[in-house]
């Protein structure tokens, strides 16, 4: 019997205060924390995917950090300090040197309607593949990707990075648009998409009292 393949799932998280701008006008001065519950719901539900062995959040976040790890992730410090990509490249480098023969996935932290089998769906199909990556609902950005044992960990993450991928040899993963996997949140309108899907309860708490004040 073939024992399938466990992953290290890094996820990068920004200051809180300094994350999600484009919600600013739902949620005011609410947003760090709006940022925040999403991040947790995104962390909840990679930690408890099968495939999942280690979830690392790499921030300086000191309020995520303590949120985050309580939820069942290794935080690590941004010590690159120099963008999306770099923080995820310093997560994989932490797993590739403790965990050398697992697959490697970087994941949005903006996922707040993720759940953890469709997560495990994903990495099953990424476990046959070099490279492999899950655009956004938009089809024009990525929200997963997979690097398997011995492949270059190269994500590309950031406007036009479903291109990207492409282009850099990774195959694209065929999920349905209504999947919480590809659902990531930056406006007002990507919030009410992901609650049509079913938020996670720290997102949805939030959202809650947003929409009464």
């Amino acid at each position: 019997m073939i024992t399938p393949l466990s992953w290290s799932i890094v996820i990068p998280v920004k200051v809180l205060a300094r994350a999600k701008s484009r919600l600013a006008t739902l949620a005011g001065p609410r947003r760090p924390e709006l940022a925040l519950s999403m991040a947790a719901d995104t962390v909840a539900a990679a930690v408890a995917c099968e495939a999942a062995a280690t979830v690392i959040v790499v921030t300086d976040d000191a309020a995520a950090a303590a949120v985050l790890s309580g939820l069942g992730a290794l935080v690590l410090p941004d010590e690159p300090a120099a963008g999306l990509n770099p923080a995820l490249e310093f997560g994989a480098a932490h797993a590739a040197a403790h965990w050398p023969g697992r697959g490697t996935a970087a994941l949005a932290a903006d996922l707040p309607a993720l759940r953890p089998e469709e997560l495990a769906g994903a990495l099953a199909a990424a476990a046959e593949l070099p490279e492999a990556f899950v655009a956004d609902a938009a089809g024009t950005g990525t929200t997963l990707y997979t690097a398997g044992p011995g492949a270059a960990f190269c994500p590309k993450f950031g406007p036009g990075s479903r291109d990207r991928h492409r282009r850099g040899g990774a195959v694209e993963l065929d999920l349905a648009a209504c999947s919480g996997l590809r659902r990531d949140v930056d406006t007002p309108g990507d919030l009410q998409q992901a609650a049509r899907i079913g938020l996670g309860p720290r997102t949805a708490a939030v959202a809650a009292q947003l929409d009464g004040a």
